[in-house]
């Protein structure tokens, strides 16, 4: 197989020809080791064994012990779209926190220790956002690391949403995260207004996808009733892509404000967000960005809004200019650009993992790894194919990949929605053979490799025990 030109129709939507043996070992191994890939950075992250995700304790016994340094026995995890593996580098990071903290204490907000991969506290953040902007598309100026997602998306709707009583409405998607929801339906509330009038939200009209054309019809229709537009990046049950950059020149072509929900697009696909002139973006980094559970989010607000002076709607002292941040005078002087926005001072643990994370990242570039996650998600889709043509009853297959089959408007995950009496036998069997992947009901079980550390072994290891939780519910009398 040419790899060069598959990952070539990928990026223009085609499909690649499979070779006859495809669904081999063999096979697999060779597009690991391919040139014209991304090697993997998998020995730069912590795999769970087999028989740790079994673990009671934090005591290693003998057989865990045993087992973690054998590769025969690492785990298959597909579950980045919901926590990344651990990094290597954040053990380093923290250790070099932890010996900062305890031999220079206050003096680790202003000293930089001279072998040590960290900044001082006070400029972490910043060092952080620069780390981010190229996984972004942005400048290190338009991006801030603080707070989680949810509380961010608040902040930038207490700054966008303007609602007056002609313009309340906020489109979001029709299956909406919680945490997204609950921001969008409270920040209405907390301006007096109905949520149940003035939610606009985009129903599917193609399955479970929302199609560029519909959406745009719709703010075409509402667009004197919108003030803002708040849609996910790549939409979490779905796995969709989002049209981002056509979608926010036809909200901005009626003069409507539109953020983005990039919590599971960061770190995933190459984003442009300055570029496309995004007014405002949100992203967690626990995902993608394998910062840890919980980690330290992300915010873009683009350079078009200035200096934050009239844009920030809640201020706070780490968003006051760093020059003049220790005069105490109360006197608010926003920093320039995204940092204006911040309130508290970040937790340095969070962004010490953060910053461990990202740099991984510093040893290659979104368009590298998107590139290996094209040709790593087709060739899951298309072992999944196969396997749905060989376990079909009464002419219907067992299950349906309902992310979309155009490579271009996807990322990594693939969501497979099987038949719902096949949902409980399946998921077993995959914990029986060491695969960790998310699963959500009613029957939808979202697989995703993730180009950083899982491989194209990962997924041919993968399909054979998926097929063979298919094959129990076929025995099974």
């Amino acid at each position: 197989m040419e790899v060069t030109s598959a990952i070539q129709q990928l990026r223009e939507g085609q499909k690649p020809e499979w070779p006859t043996a495809s669904d081999t070992l063999d096979f697999a191994q060779s597009l690991d080791q391919s040139d014209h890939i991304q090697k993997t950075f998998r020995s730069e992250f912590v795999v769970p064994t087999k028989a740790q995700l079994k673990r009671k304790t934090l005591k290693d016994d003998e057989k865990t012990a045993a087992s973690a340094s054998s590769t025969k026995e690492e785990s298959i995890y597909f579950c980045g779209n919901s926590l990344g593996l651990q990094p290597k580098a954040v053990g380093e990071y923290l250790n070099a926190y932890l010996k900062t903290w305890g031999s220079i204490a206050v003096g680790g907000h202003f000293t930089q220790l001279e072998d040590s991969p960290l900044t001082p506290y006070q400029d972490m953040a910043a060092d952080c956002a620069r780390k981010m902007a190229p996984i972004v598309g942005a400048s290190p100026s338009e991006i801030v690391a603080m707070n989680t997602l949810t509380i961010n998306l608040h902040l930038m709707m207490a700054a966008f949403y303007k609602p007056t009583e002609k313009k309340h409405r906020i489109m979001c998607e029709w299956r909406p995260f919680p945490s997204d929801w609950y921001a969008i339906e409270s920040q209405i509330e907390w301006h007096g207004l109905d949520s149940k009038k003035s939610i606009l939200p985009v129903d599917p009209d193609d399955g479970y996808l929302m199609t560029t054309e519909n959406i745009c019809k719709l703010i075409d229709q509402h667009a004197d009733e919108l003030a803002l537009i708040l849609l996910p990046g790549i939409q979490y049950y779905s796995g969709q892509l989002l049209d981002i950059q056509t979608i926010t020149a036809h909200a901005h072509s009626h003069g409507i404000t539109i953020g983005w929900d990039c919590a599971h697009a960061a770190g995933n696909v190459e984003l442009k967000l300055h570029e496309w002139n995004v007014d405002f973006a949100c992203w967690c980094t626990y995902k993608y960005m394998n910062a840890g559970a919980g980690a330290i989010a992300g915010a873009f607000v683009h350079s078009k809004h200035g200096d934050n002076g009239s844009n920030v709607g809640l201020k706070g002292w780490y968003g006051h200019d760093k020059s003049s941040r220790f005069l105490m005078d109360n006197k608010f002087v926003p920093t320039a650009g995204a940092g204006g926005f911040q309130c508290s001072n970040p937790s340095i643990v969070d962004l010490t993992c953060l910053s461990g994370s990202l740099s991984v990242f510093e040893k290659t570039s979104m368009e590298k790894l998107r590139s290996k996650a094209l040709l790593l998600t087709a060739y899951a889709e298309h072992l999944l194919s196969a396997i749905a043509a060989r376990n079909q009853k009464d002419g219907r297959d067992p299950f349906e990949v309902i992310t979309p089959k155009d490579p271009r408007w996807r990322g990594t995950q693939l969501s497979v929605l099987l038949q719902e009496d096949l949902m409980e036998i399946v998921s077993d069997a995959l914990v029986e053979g060491g695969v960790v992947c998310d699963k959500r009901k009613p029957g939808c079980i979202r697989v995703a490799p993730v180009s950083l550390y899982n491989t194209f072994e990962d997924v041919w290891r993968f399909m054979r025990v998926f097929e063979g939780g298919l094959e129990r519910k076929v025995r099974t009398p």
